[in-house]
């Protein structure tokens, strides 16, 4: 993943600009039908904080972000909150979780440090574990606006995850087009 693009005060400002009215409310009705509320829950790659706030009606949240600047805002617009610095991919972390939700970060992963990032959520999960996580749908990867972007289909998902996770959900829906992204929401075996 290139750490680089969310490390500047000017790319992030740039990305919470970009991020306005965009969140993933509909993503978190979907998880609300599995994950009863008050679980205590981890955001991998909380940005902005939309997501995170929504997620904190509902649930006890812990946000996270490895860039400091994403840190320092939502340390800032939240300063109640509890926030960690976390990498996606280790995820190293003593405390235990019901859930585990991101939207649109795991796609920043290469296919190994995905597979790592999995095994590393299976870890930090409570048994019976909720994941919840967003993809942009599509085949290959690319370089966007200096970030690594790896798209994803239902069966390289299901390959992924289906080892550690039983998949409970595994659906097309909207961002920006019909059927652009996916949701894939998972149970702890």
């Amino acid at each position: 993943m290139n750490a680089e693009y969310y490390h500047t005060k000017k790319s992030v400002a740039e990305y919470i600009n970009a991020a306005k009215g965009f969140d993933g409310s509909d993503l978190i009705k979907k998880l609300e039908e599995v994950l009863p509320a008050n679980s205590n829950i981890l955001e991998i790659g909380s940005g902005p904080g939309e997501d995170w706030e929504i997620l904190s009606t509902f649930y006890s949240v812990i946000g996270s972000d490895f860039s400091s600047e994403f840190l320092n805002h939502l340390i800032a617009k939240y300063p109640t909150g509890k926030f960690l610095n976390l990498d996606a991919i280790t995820l190293k972390t003593e405390q235990k979780f019901d859930g585990i939700y991101s939207n649109k970060v795991m796609h920043h992963l290469r296919d190994s440090e995905l597979i790592e990032s999995i095994k590393n959520q299976h870890k930090i999960l409570n048994p019976d574990g909720i994941i919840c996580h967003s993809f942009w749908k599509g085949k290959g990867s690319e370089i966007f606006k200096g970030l690594f972007v790896n798209y994803h289909d239902k069966f390289s998902l299901r390959k992924f995850y289906e080892a550690s996770f039983e998949i409970l959900t595994l659906d097309f829906y909207k961002e920006f087009e019909d059927g652009d992204s996916l949701l894939l929401i998972g149970k702890k075996k």
